[in-house]
Protein backbone atom coordinates (compact mmCIF):
# COMPACT_ATOMS: atom_id res chain seq x y z
CA UNK A 1 0.00 0.00 0.00
CA UNK A 2 1.71 3.42 -0.81
CA UNK A 3 1.36 6.07 1.84
CA UNK A 4 -0.19 9.19 0.51
CA UNK A 5 2.35 12.21 -0.46
CA UNK A 6 2.37 14.89 2.19
CA UNK A 7 4.74 17.34 2.42
CA UNK A 8 5.76 20.39 4.37
CA UNK A 9 7.26 23.92 4.53
CA UNK A 10 7.64 27.11 6.70
CA UNK A 11 4.13 27.69 5.70
CA UNK A 12 2.86 25.05 3.65
CA UNK A 13 1.78 21.84 3.68
CA UNK A 14 1.35 19.94 0.51
CA UNK A 15 -0.70 16.91 0.18
CA UNK A 16 -2.34 14.28 -2.05
CA UNK A 17 -5.82 15.51 -3.87
CA UNK A 18 -9.10 13.49 -2.49
CA UNK A 19 -12.45 13.68 -3.81
CA UNK A 20 -13.58 16.39 -1.25
CA UNK A 21 -11.28 18.57 -2.90
CA UNK A 22 -13.31 18.90 -6.00
CA UNK A 23 -14.82 22.39 -5.41
CA UNK A 24 -11.16 23.40 -4.77
CA UNK A 25 -10.01 22.22 -8.40
CA UNK A 26 -13.27 23.29 -10.04
CA UNK A 27 -12.72 26.85 -8.40
CA UNK A 28 -8.80 27.24 -9.29
CA UNK A 29 -9.34 25.53 -12.92
CA UNK A 30 -11.74 27.69 -13.96
CA UNK A 31 -9.76 30.93 -12.75
CA UNK A 32 -8.89 33.59 -16.17
CA UNK A 33 -5.42 32.60 -16.08
CA UNK A 34 -5.49 28.99 -15.23
CA UNK A 35 -7.82 29.02 -18.73
CA UNK A 36 -5.37 30.89 -20.54
CA UNK A 37 -2.36 29.79 -19.33
CA UNK A 38 -2.96 25.76 -18.33
CA UNK A 39 -5.69 25.44 -21.03
CA UNK A 40 -10.23 25.11 -20.25
CA UNK A 41 -10.47 21.43 -18.80
CA UNK A 42 -13.94 22.12 -19.19
CA UNK A 43 -15.09 21.86 -16.02
CA UNK A 44 -18.77 23.28 -15.69
CA UNK A 45 -20.03 21.69 -12.93
CA UNK A 46 -19.10 20.35 -9.92
CA UNK A 47 -19.47 17.30 -10.90
CA UNK A 48 -17.05 17.31 -14.27
CA UNK A 49 -14.72 18.83 -11.49
CA UNK A 50 -15.09 15.52 -9.32
CA UNK A 51 -14.86 13.16 -12.51
CA UNK A 52 -11.86 15.37 -13.73
CA UNK A 53 -9.61 15.19 -10.44
CA UNK A 54 -10.38 11.34 -9.90
CA UNK A 55 -9.69 10.42 -13.51
CA UNK A 56 -6.63 12.50 -13.95
CA UNK A 57 -5.36 13.79 -10.98
CA UNK A 58 -5.43 11.38 -8.32
CA UNK A 59 -4.83 8.99 -11.51
CA UNK A 60 -1.27 10.46 -11.17
CA UNK A 61 -0.61 9.41 -7.92
CA UNK A 62 -0.27 5.43 -9.54
CA UNK A 63 3.64 6.29 -10.17
CA UNK A 64 4.98 7.23 -6.73
CA UNK A 65 6.01 10.35 -5.89
CA UNK A 66 4.48 11.86 -9.21
CA UNK A 67 1.11 14.19 -9.22
CA UNK A 68 -0.50 17.05 -8.25
CA UNK A 69 -0.34 18.53 -4.58
CA UNK A 70 -3.12 20.34 -2.76
CA UNK A 71 -1.31 23.33 -1.36
CA UNK A 72 -2.51 24.68 1.39
CA UNK A 73 -1.54 27.61 4.30
CA UNK A 74 -0.10 25.81 7.55
CA UNK A 75 -1.89 28.76 9.44
CA UNK A 76 -5.23 28.18 8.80
CA UNK A 77 -5.51 25.34 6.06
CA UNK A 78 -6.31 27.00 3.62
CA UNK A 79 -6.38 25.55 -0.01
CA UNK A 80 -4.27 28.16 -2.25
CA UNK A 81 -2.88 26.14 -5.09
CA UNK A 82 -1.57 23.27 -6.39
CA UNK A 83 2.02 22.22 -7.05
CA UNK A 84 3.87 18.62 -7.78
CA UNK A 85 5.75 16.49 -10.54
CA UNK A 86 4.16 15.40 -13.65
CA UNK A 87 5.51 12.43 -15.82
CA UNK A 88 4.32 13.35 -19.11
CA UNK A 89 4.20 11.21 -22.71
CA UNK A 90 5.54 14.13 -24.36
CA UNK A 91 8.38 15.13 -22.09
CA UNK A 92 11.17 13.33 -21.84
CA UNK A 93 11.97 14.01 -18.32
CA UNK A 94 9.54 14.70 -15.16
CA UNK A 95 7.57 17.95 -15.54
CA UNK A 96 7.33 20.64 -12.84
CA UNK A 97 3.77 21.92 -12.35
CA UNK A 98 2.06 24.33 -10.11
CA UNK A 99 -0.98 26.95 -10.42
CA UNK A 100 -2.42 29.43 -7.60
CA UNK A 101 -5.18 30.83 -6.84
CA UNK A 102 -5.42 34.92 -7.89
CA UNK A 103 -5.76 35.87 -4.44
CA UNK A 104 -2.56 34.00 -3.68
CA UNK A 105 -0.19 34.54 -6.04
CA UNK A 106 2.95 36.80 -5.28
CA UNK A 107 3.06 36.14 -1.66
CA UNK A 108 6.06 33.62 -2.52
CA UNK A 109 3.92 30.68 -1.87
CA UNK A 110 4.56 29.22 -5.70
CA UNK A 111 8.16 29.70 -5.22
CA UNK A 112 8.11 27.91 -1.29
CA UNK A 113 5.85 25.40 -2.78
CA UNK A 114 8.10 24.71 -5.56
CA UNK A 115 10.92 24.31 -3.51
CA UNK A 116 10.02 21.49 -1.29
CA UNK A 117 8.57 19.94 -4.30
CA UNK A 118 12.59 20.38 -6.24
CA UNK A 119 13.88 19.10 -2.58
CA UNK A 120 11.67 16.06 -2.56
CA UNK A 121 12.62 15.08 -6.22
CA UNK A 122 16.27 15.30 -5.71
CA UNK A 123 16.67 13.41 -2.47
CA UNK A 124 13.70 11.06 -1.72
CA UNK A 125 13.33 10.34 -5.66
CA UNK A 126 16.56 10.23 -6.88
CA UNK A 127 15.93 12.63 -9.79
CA UNK A 128 18.64 14.34 -11.40
CA UNK A 129 16.86 16.89 -14.02
CA UNK A 130 13.42 18.81 -13.77
CA UNK A 131 11.67 20.69 -16.65
CA UNK A 132 8.75 22.84 -17.00
CA UNK A 133 6.91 24.02 -19.68
CA UNK A 134 4.83 27.25 -20.13
CA UNK A 135 3.65 29.97 -22.74
CA UNK A 136 6.13 32.58 -23.76
CA UNK A 137 3.70 35.09 -22.61
CA UNK A 138 2.98 33.65 -19.20
CA UNK A 139 5.32 35.94 -17.40
CA UNK A 140 4.82 35.25 -13.95
CA UNK A 141 5.52 31.43 -14.42
CA UNK A 142 8.42 32.31 -16.80
CA UNK A 143 9.76 34.82 -13.55
CA UNK A 144 9.17 32.19 -11.05
CA UNK A 145 11.01 29.70 -13.31
CA UNK A 146 13.77 31.77 -13.70
CA UNK A 147 14.21 32.32 -9.55
CA UNK A 148 13.98 28.32 -9.00
CA UNK A 149 16.79 28.05 -11.70
CA UNK A 150 15.67 27.11 -14.30
CA UNK A 151 17.01 27.70 -18.01
CA UNK A 152 15.15 28.38 -20.70
CA UNK A 153 16.18 25.36 -23.47
CA UNK A 154 13.78 25.42 -26.53
CA UNK A 155 10.58 26.13 -28.44
CA UNK A 156 8.31 22.76 -27.16
CA UNK A 157 5.69 23.63 -29.89
CA UNK A 158 4.36 27.22 -31.47
CA UNK A 159 0.74 28.08 -30.05
CA UNK A 160 0.85 31.20 -32.96
CA UNK A 161 1.72 34.06 -34.11
CA UNK A 162 3.28 35.84 -31.19
CA UNK A 163 3.08 33.03 -28.53
CA UNK A 164 5.01 29.94 -28.19
CA UNK A 165 5.41 27.15 -25.45
CA UNK A 166 8.86 26.73 -24.04
CA UNK A 167 10.93 23.99 -22.42
CA UNK A 168 13.06 25.25 -19.46
CA UNK A 169 15.09 22.89 -17.75
CA UNK A 170 16.94 22.17 -14.75
CA UNK A 171 19.42 20.25 -13.38
CA UNK A 172 19.14 18.56 -9.50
Amino acid sequence: MNVPLHLLSDRLVMRELVLEDAEFIFDLYNTPAFKKFVGDKQLRTLVDAEAYLVDTLVAMYQIPGMGLLKVERKVDNVPIGLCGLIKRDSLNDIDLGFGFLPMWEGQGYAFESANEVLNFAKHVLGIDRVVAITLSNNTPCVRLLSRLGFSYECVQERVSDEVTLGLYGKAL
